[in-house]
């Protein structure tokens, strides 16, 4: 990838180097014909691969699990591009120019992920081959709490898809917006945006959902190792343009600029909304139980051979996700050192610490040259395309493993399988497009609206399984017991705000009285907690339940 980046970074320079291009697209405003045809391109590139990695499966375990000995390598990639994609390529460039660099300590915490996760969990649960992780949840403790699993992770993973492409189509709409709607005002813009988002969601899913029901999990971690290189490569290119067009480096800042926030190592009370503290809790938290609860991680792993193959697997997950989260959050820093350098460049009317999010789809749009712009914007459809694929290729796995096939009377075969597989893809991608109308309702950056909503039930639906692999004496009635206290305290500091009033600032800002970055230890507290004892008082009445079977 590294060496791919040099290559994009110089072709970058050979597109960028006259300034009268990046005039004429700040001039004319938004994409030009080329770059939509590099988007055309890869759209009809991804359908066509799901179309040849589908054309001999005919059973759900080859549809699902890739047989189940998928190199680790693609593995590790597809994890990464499938838990983060768009959501990070927004967040972390938005979260480095408005609010400061504290998040980049998060990958302190990824050696205490890799132990935790390699060494604890992946040797358990790979000795168990299913379909859908859910499974494992109704060996140790019943059809009850595998049914809650699965309802749980429906609702995350439905939510998590409806927000990504929500987000797409804002920041797409963003970068296509005619320049005579520009010059008329910024409500006349924004409402332009709000009309377009609709239907950027609706192609966005189509696609996505046709190749991923057509070529299953195969399609989708290969379409996954190409998106990967398309969003580190599209962070690549706006740094280098930007450093070309200052002149070197000075856009990297040497000082804490003054529209960021405090954010210190420990927190001065429960609003501080970030500290390095509550972000190495909540990554580490966030990667640990996405890896030992959702479908979408286990499901991969799954997908490889053992668990050294599996471990592997992580690993690579791991570094990939340090490096291209490092290089987005470099990307923050060169979006703001060029608007500060050009501020009659930034967007109209737009706030450095209140828009930040929407600085990074404008610089694409208006600041970068036919073909780098489109090359950069294939990265962020990409990057949506890859988690809606693998939501709804782990979401189909669990709903026909969990929910069809132990209500049907008689058994289905494979072909049948695989057929309503396909149909169920489509289903969810047309639910998904209805439920993203409604994200644009919660309040805050990219960062904390994804906490609020997409991560709000992750450790709730890590502690069943930690119950169900790791706690002998757990029971049905506790564990459920445990679940529903988890939630409502996760809710509980995810609207905060809402709920119990919000805190004013010195500066006017509202903010919730207890940051999102406590969410999730918060949540895991509670749901360990009150499932321990309720365990003890409503003890099993199954016999012979043992840790692992």
């Amino acid at each position: 990838m590294p060496g791919l980046g040099v290559l994009l970074m110089f072709r970058a320079a050979a597109f960028g180097a006259e300034s009268d291009l990046a005039a004429a697209s700040v001039a004319t405003g938004g994409l030009k014909p080329v770059d939509w045809g590099i988007i055309v391109i890869y759209a009809i590139s991804t359908i066509v691969l799901g179309w040849w990695f589908g054309r001999r499966q005919t059973t759900r375990r080859e549809y699902f699990v890739g047989s189940g000995n998928m190199n680790p390598i693609l593995i590790g990639v597809s994890l990464f591009a499938s838990l983060l994609s768009t959501i990070t390529y927004l967040s972390i460039p938005g979260e480095m120019f408005g609010k400061g660099p504290v998040y980049l300590t998060n990958y302190l915490a990824y050696p205490f992920v890799f132990f935790v996760v390699g060494f604890v969990m992946l040797p358990i649960y790979m000795r168990h081959r299913v379909t859908s992780a859910y499974e494992l949840l109704g060996q140790r403790l019943g059809g009850g709490v595998r049914l809650l699993g699965v309802f749980l992770f429906l609702a995350l993973r439905l939510v998590w898809m409806s927000l990504l492409v929500y987000l797409t189509g804002k920041a797409i709409a963003t970068m296509i917006v005619p320049a005579d709607v520009v010059a008329r005002s910024a409500e006349a813009k924004e409402a332009w945006i709000s009309a377009k988002v609709p239907l950027i969601v609706l192609v966005t899913g189509l696609v996505s959902v046709t190749y991923a029901s057509i070529g299953g999990l195969r399609a989708v971690v290969i379409t996954d190792l190409i998106q990967t290189i398309l969003l580190y490569g599209g962070a690549v290119l706006v740094i280098a343009t930007v450093t070309w067009q200052m002149g070197g480096f000075d856009w990297f800042p040497t000082r804490w600029q003054e529209h960021w926030d405090a954010q210190p190592i420990l927190p001065r009370d429960a609003s501080t909304r970030v500290t390095m503290l509550g972000t190495l809790l909540s990554v580490f938290l966030w990667m640990v139980a996405t890896s030992g609860g959702d479908q979408v991680s286990v499901q991969r792993f799954m997908a490889t051979e053992n668990a050294g193959t599996a471990r592997r697997a992580i690993g690579m997950q791991l570094v990939v996700s340090m490096v291209v989260g490092v290089t987005l959050g470099l990307a923050g820093f060169a979006l703001l050192g060029y608007f500060q350098a050009h501020p009659d460049q930034a967007p109209s009317g737009a706030d450095l610490k209140k828009n930040a999010d929407l600085v990074f789809p404008h610089f694409i749009a208006f600041h970068l040259p036919p073909v780098v712009s489109g090359l950069v914007v294939s990265g962020l459809f990409a990057a949506a395309m890859s988690s809606i694929d693998s939501g709804v290729n782990s979401i189909t796995a669990v709903v026909t493993t969990d929910l069809v096939d132990p209500l049907s009377h008689r058994p289905m075969s494979e072909e049948k399988h695989v057929l309503m597989a396909r149909v169920l893809a489509f289903v969810i991608g047309a639910v998904v497009v209805v439920c993203s109308s409604f994200m644009e309702r919660v309040p805050g950056n990219i960062t904390a609206v994804t906490m609020k909503t997409a991560n709000l039930l992750t450790v709730p639906i890590f502690c069943l399984f930690f119950f169900a692999l790791f706690v002998k004496f757990a029971s049905p009635a506790g564990v459920w017991i445990g679940a529903v206290f988890g939630v409502g305290t996760a809710v509980s500091i995810a609207f905060s705000g809402p709920i119990f009033g919000f805190k004013t600032l010195p500066n006017g800002d509202e903010v919730d009285p207890v940051s999102f970055q406590w969410i999730m230890p918060a949540a895991l507290v509670v749901n360990l907690a009150v499932g321990a004892v309720a365990s003890l008082a409503l003890p099993s009445r199954r016999e012979g339940d043992k840790v692992g079977t």
